[in-house]
């Protein structure tokens, strides 16, 4: 790549096509972002839906013979067993994606995905069966985990191999999809709370966002159904075809040169773990100091509506002045607002934790909308669904799945609310943790794929 390239040309003045490569139409890339944009948008409404009902009203309902607090920390280790999961998920679907096409291993995705957040819709609760209760829970979390790995890598590559010029914005539509997942989690959870009494959303309430899922399911098959594959996946497999010799693992290729794996875990570690604080474990700790569920529901939609709005902008923006300097600035950015945020949270001010949650959600978009279309870039397009998605759900299983129960075990050991200093610390030092990523990754923003 030439990294001496002008910052103000237009990503499709800098960036010419292989001749060799077969050119989407128009009509069907734009059907490939939408797909990419609703597929997503069900995977992560049905993975983010969990993290919702672990902070409201899990800790009640399947570790009810705790402490509060610890009953908290339960549910949070439950979230975690999902995201401990998504790397054996991005290994699986990796591997396949790589060797059999996207397209097929993303249809599997949303149904397993599908399957399993609707039987989290019926399942019975520790009141009715006992432990077999978060027993069960826990198994189709580990389930769901297994999806969620291989749909991000997925649709991230149908949607920038199909639009390649302009690879921070394409690749933005399936960010759109997760931060539009988390918002439509929130307001259908939300819209179940607001309806009815606590006793009632308790009792059966709780249950109608995961069956709600089923539907969602139906819609994102069909439109998955009628994308057509990755030309530049379809260009690779007629190479392999060629070459027999071309390595046949990726995975096993991926593990032998470990420093991009490396580079991409620090990337997106910082930013997994700064959306878990202000998505999911704000919400167990607004309540500690007095916020209602109505105005934490609120403030997260906020937070995600902001993302939705903010990952094409800022996407694009890293397309013409590269990858490195947009996520270094939104990572120093989420340091310096994760402060305001939970000084607004202990000042029990409800316009605080709205503008605070504003400033934090547009700082994370800043450094995680590039990440999709970067992550791609740093790897060949052999080992592209392997590479991207095994970094991007390790540092999903090091950052989004311990760092609710990481937050709740550096609360307990100062005290409580509103001792929040332990888990700002930690905000502004995983934040800083990833610029050491973007330090060593490489500039890919102007390199053809």
């Amino acid at each position: 790549m030439d990294d001496s390239m002008t910052s103000t040309s237009s990503p499709a003045e800098r960036l010419d096509l292989e001749p060799e490569l077969p050119v989407t139409p128009p009509r069907e890339q734009r059907r490939v972002l939408v797909s990419s944009l609703i597929g997503a948008l069900i995977e992560w409404y049905d993975f983010y839906l969990f993290g919702i009902a672990s902070a409201m009203v899990f800790s009640v309902l399947f570790f009810p013979s705790f402490d509060p607090l610890v009953g908290t920390f339960l549910a949070f280790t439950t979230l975690a067993v999902g995201f401990f999961a998504r790397p054996l998920g991005g290994a699986i679907w990796g591997h396949y994606g790589d060797r059999i096409g996207r397209k097929q291993m993303l249809v599997l995705s949303i149904v397993a995905m599908g399957i399993c957040t609707t039987a989290m819709g019926l399942l019975p609760t520790y009141a009715q069966v006992g432990v077999a209760a978060p027993i069960m829970l826990l198994l189709l979390r580990l389930v769901q985990g297994v999806a969620a790995g291989g749909e991000w890598g997925g649709a991230v590559l149908m949607a920038m191999e199909h639009s390649p010029k302009r690879r921070g914005f394409s690749s933005s539509f399936p960010q759109i999809g997760l931060t539009g997942g988390i918002l439509v989690a929130n307001g259908v959870f939300a819209a179940v709370a607001g309806l009815m009494s606590e006793e009632q959303l308790l009792d059966w309430g709780w249950r109608i966002p995961f069956l709600f899922s089923a539907v969602l399911v139906i819609i994102g098959l069909w439109i998955r159904l009628g994308v057509s594959e990755s030309p530049v996946f379809l260009a690779e497999q007629k190479k392999q075809a060629q070459d027999p010799t071309r390595k046949k693992a990726p995975l096993v290729e991926v593990f032998r040169h470990p420093r991009t794996l490396i580079v991409t875990i620090l990337l997106v570690i910082g930013p997994f773990a700064v959306s878990a604080v202000y998505l999911t474990f704000a919400a167990s700790y607004g309540l500690q100091v007095g916020f209602s569920r109505s105005d934490l529901l609120t403030a997260s939609i906020i937070a995600a509506a902001l993302g939705v709005i903010g990952q094409p902008i800022f996407a694009t923006w890293s397309d013409y002045i590269g990858r490195k300097k947009v996520v270094a600035i939104g990572l120093i950015l989420q340091a310096v607002t994760g402060v305001l945020f939970f000084a607004q949270m202990n000042a029990g001010s409800v316009p605080g934790l709205y503008w605070s949650i504003s400033l934090i959600s547009i700082a994370h978009a800043i450094c995680y909308a590039p990440l999709a279309a970067w992550l791609g870039e740093l790897f060949p397009t052999h080992l592209r669904y392997t590479g991207s998605s095994m970094g991007y759900q390790i540092a999903g299983t090091l950052g989004g799945g311990l760092t609710p129960a990481i937050c709740t075990s550096l609360l307990i050991a100062a005290g409580g609310a509103p001792h929040s200093e332990l888990v700002v610390g930690f905000t502004a030092a995983i934040s800083l943790l990833s610029l050491v990523g973007v330090l060593m990754a490489k500039e890919t923003y102007n390199a053809k794929l």
